[in-house]
């Protein structure tokens, strides 16, 4: 106990082997020297005494003896003003962000946060990066920004539903107002950019037909559009994407915000569910930071130490899952029984042009259309593709399992058909490539297409029941 006695006592105050904290409750006095630890009970004792351990194991003052905390032992208010000092210092130069700051409470920020925006930072070409625990908290923490009162923002088609629905949540309540054009309108754009328009929003790759942005046609329109918008703001999801698509990356492209959801290819495992925004305006980027002060929505540590132990691999899974997707595309677009297939590295691709100019990788995620089939012979066949085992019936995408789905029942289940199909979004089966090799996915694809019809649906049922029991068994050895 002396390592942490050490420097506690005055000179010579001397510690009598009786002496208890009892000589310091008497209201009326109580010696000069501080009370000793070694004077205090066995569970104070050995609980400050594992803190300290830890702290000097890890070389950070945590207060927990095993595990990283939401708060550091400061010693005192010295750190806590330098720690304001060195915000304001962000927020008066507008160079980088105060998500950058040391960290303070979990809240603003943590050890393993502050790691993995240095590398998003070197990811995006970026000045300024904030991490929080979703991909749409990303996007809502934009929005809740730029947004205001009689705002107004210009949508593509295309955009996640979420996304969109958020958007006309907030836009109802502010007295904002929206505009939807469809991807790849660039005359659309322009005629829907007004003096109060705030930003516009796209997704590159979409989801799920999978269009290419047209980078710079975006710069051009938005460049002209800030004649009377003077604010404009270019945002892009680039989730399906990623940053290792482009030949360039996006902040030097004429983009100010990009925005992605890093539970797919920067995570890549299918476990942590995180987002972050990157961009070059400081300014924006601490306006963030303050929303996310007051509200929440940092991500924690233990995700992003998770995170942070398989990032640096995740970008050679992302691009072995690019190389699959591309065969399998390449597959079903010449296979007999499939009417459309759509993948960005398709040679056909309505956005062929601006892919060759600025696109390096796909993306991971496909989607097809059975030649002939109608809504539920569609979804019968995604579940018919399911029993081969190898490509699992679920959501999301870039994780380690091939992923199918029925796109309207997981992702449209409550739109209106004909809004489906003006969307273009109708008897879709979307398919998001694993790391399974290209010909084991070939051949269950092939299997599903020439003999998923003799499938019936109490089959499926049946499989579904006796595949249920068997994941559930354990087996006594």
């Amino acid at each position: 106990m002396k390592a942490i006695d050490a420097g506690l006592r005055g000179p010579g105050s001397g510690l009598r082997p009786d002496a208890t904290t009892r000589d310091w409750l008497d209201p009326a006095g109580c010696p000069a020297y501080r009370p000793p630890i070694a004077a205090m009970s066995e569970a104070t004792r050995t609980l400050h005494e594992a803190i300290d351990d830890h702290a000097r194991r890890s070389g950070i003052a945590y207060l927990h003896p095993d595990d990283p905390t939401v708060q550091l032992d400061l010693l005192g208010s010295a750190q806590v003003v330098a720690w304001q000092e060195a915000k304001a210092a962000f927020l008066f130069t507008s160079q980088g962000c105060w998500s950058e700051l040391p960290h303070l409470y979990a809240r603003y920020g943590t050890t393993a946060t502050l790691q993995l925006i240095g590398k998003l930072k070197t990811l995006e070409q970026a000045s300024a990066a904030i991490v929080c625990d979703s991909g749409m908290q990303a996007t809502a923490l934009v929005f809740d920004a730029l947004m205001e009162p009689g705002g107004h923002a210009v949508l593509m088609r295309q955009v996640y539903n979420k996304t969109r629905s958020y958007l006309e949540w907030m836009a109802a309540r502010t007295g904002g107002s929206i505009t939807i054009v469809d991807d790849g309108d660039m005359t659309a754009l322009a005629a829907a950019i007004r003096p109060e328009t705030r930003f516009v929003f796209a997704e590159t790759f979409t989801n799920p037909l999978v269009r290419a942005q047209d980078l710079d046609a975006l710069r051009t329109v938005a460049g002209r559009g800030r004649e009377q918008a003077p604010g404009l703001k270019l945002v892009l999801d680039s989730t399906i994407a990623t940053p290792w698509a482009f030949t360039t990356p996006l902040l030097h492209q004429g983009i100010d915000i990009v925005v992605a959801s890093g539970t797919k290819s920067l995570g890549g495992n299918d476990r942590d569910l995180w987002g972050y925004l990157a961009t070059n305006d400081s300014p924006f980027a601490n306006a963030v930071m303050d929303l996310v002060a007051m509200r929440g929505g940092i991500l924690d540590w233990r995700r992003a130490t998770a995170i942070l132990a398989a990032f640096d691999g995740a970008g050679d899974a992302h691009a072995r899952r690019c190389a699959t997707a591309s065969k399998v595309a390449a597959f079903l677009a010449q296979h007999p029984k499939v009417g459309e297939v759509f993948h960005p590295s398709l040679p056909g691709h309505v956005d062929a042009a601006a892919i060759a100019r600025h696109y390096v990788r796909h993306g991971s995620l496909l989607s097809f259309r059975v030649a002939g089939a109608d809504e539920e012979r569609t979804r019968h066949l995604a579940d018919v593709l399911a029993t081969c085992v190898i490509v699992r019936y679920a959501l999301s995408f870039d994780g380690l399992a091939t992923k199918v789905n029925h796109h309207r029942t997981v992702s449209e289940y409550f739109t209106a058909l004909d809004q489906l199909k003006r969307n273009g979004f109708d008897r879709l089966i979307r398919l998001a490539v694993g790391l399974e090799d290209a010909d084991d996915l070939i051949a269950v694809l092939n299997w599903t297409l020439h003999h998923g019809d003799a499938m019936s649906t109490a089959e499926i049922e049946a499989w579904q029941r006796h595949r249920q029991r068997s994941l559930a068994a354990t087996e006594l050895e």
